[in-house]
């Protein structure tokens, strides 16, 4: 159909123009360095359990990774806005590989519970952020080129960021699994410092890292107070992102202990990837919605279509139900991604983006890591289903978030807002 036809040529156009402004190196650059976050989160359990013999042990050192990031990913942003993207990624992409390195070997060393956290934290606390910060940079770059396709080229720059998430988190456990079979998980830690060391470096030092300068020196705020005031709506997109990543922890912990109930626990991995699959392409399409769907509308069709298609998982009993079921809760979960840190760009000052992004994604992870601690022990005690309704809550519960949201030019919103919101 013409119609059609159009609409796929206006959404290649998109992708056409985002290559163009970034360069066809830096998509793959950024996806290389972001891959060793998949395969340190998704294999920490693997690893200290396999070192170890405990479990528990796996889940607090993988809690405390996580946490590391999280409580560190936006000091990394604030820098790297005020100091430039390449010395900030260059120094902890160096100090990332090094700590990774560490960790492995301290596990591998069999070292005290305590020292295997303190060494997990650090993991974390030390990665550069390189997926916020290419969501950043590349936002920067096509809003230079400008045009009258300007918002949804905008819109293909994240869709592209969030596809490459969601298939970084397919291929992470992917390389863990492989590991573990062939050899040991330690194997798959070596190659993901060595990657965030040498593709991180090669982030930072690509051309377009001063798409987004530092702030001038004597414009860079001394203290807190100094800095431009965030919209509320920035403070609501996070709480929506928390409750997102709570969502996708509840399922994950649920698909596991589903999985391992029904006798096929080394499925598990095949059902993330599947649910991540379909992700991935539904994430590549969102380039194609149109202006006229605002931002805040999909945001709550998104969430809205997530807490429905999260209730058949409460009811499922068997393998083949689980893939149909996750595969079609997997289409929604891009949406809500995309929109969210849509909906954070528009918002936030533009000499906090780069912050900006790297607290909506720690926000994300923060409530994904807490949850897979909290719904493993669920779901150990009272079986799947209560994982998934950890999950299922969530999703209701960013539907409330959602409708929270409102325009940026109502008054008194933003000091100094990025653009108005749609």
């Amino acid at each position: 159909m013409p119609g059609t036809s159009n609409k796929a040529e206006g959404t290649l156009d998109s992708y056409r123009r985002v290559l163009a402004a970034t360069g066809r190196a830096l998509p793959v650059v950024s996806f290389l360095g972001r891959l060793p976050v998949a395969v340190i989160q998704f294999g920490s359990v693997l690893l200290v359990t396999r070192t170890s013999g405990s479990l528990a042990t796996g889940g607090v050192v993988a809690c405390g990774l996580a946490l590391g990031q999280v409580a560190m990913g936006p000091f990394v942003g604030r820098l790297a806005d005020r100091r430039g993207q390449r010395p900030v990624v260059l120094a902890f992409a160096l100090l990332n590989g090094l700590a990774i390195a560490a960790y492995t070997l301290g596990a591998l060393a069999g070292l005290p519970t305590a020292a295997l956290i303190a060494l997990g934290v650090l993991a974390g606390a030390t990665v550069p952020g390189i997926g916020p910060l290419a969501r950043a940079r590349g936002v920067a770059l096509v809003r230079r080129e400008g045009g009258e396709a300007d918002e949804r080229v905008v819109n293909a720059v994240l869709s592209l960021e969030s596809t490459m998430d969601e298939l970084s988190f397919v291929l992470g456990p992917a390389l863990i699994g492989i590991a573990s079979v062939v050899a040991h998980p330690a194997y798959a830690f070596g190659a993901a410092a060595l990657l965030v060391a040498a593709c991180g470096t090669a982030f930072a030092l690509h051309p377009t890292a001063t798409a987004v300068p530092p702030a001038p020196a004597g414009t860079r705020p001394r203290a807190r107070a100094d800095r431009p005031r965030l919209p509320r709506q920035v403070h609501i997109v996070r709480a929506g992102l928390v409750l997102l990543g709570i969502l996708l922890g509840g399922c994950g912990a649920g698909i596991t202990a589903l999985t391992d109930e029904l006798g096929h626990g080394d499925q598990a991995g095949l059902v993330y990837a599947a649910m991540g699959v379909m992700s991935a392409v539904v994430g590549l399409s969102m380039a194609a919605v149109p202006a006229r769907f605002t931002l805040r509308a999909r945001w709550r069709v998104a969430t809205a279509a997530a807490a429905v298609l999260s209730l058949p998982l409460l009811v499922t009993d068997d393998m083949p139900l689980l893939y149909v079921a996750v595969t079609v809760f997997g289409a929604l979960f891009a949406p809500n991604l995309i929109t969210g840190f849509g909906l954070t760009e528009q918002a936030v000052p533009r000499e906090r983006l780069g912050e900006g992004m790297t607290v909506a994604v720690s926000a994300f992870v923060g409530g994904q890591a807490v949850t897979l601690a909290v719904a493993g022990r669920l779901a150990q005690s009272h079986g799947a289903v209560a994982a998934f309704a950890v999950g299922s809550l969530a999703a209701a519960l960013a539907f409330l978030v959602a409708l929270r949201v409102r325009p940026l030019s109502a008054p008194g919103e933003a000091a100094t807002p990025a653009v108005a919101a749609p």
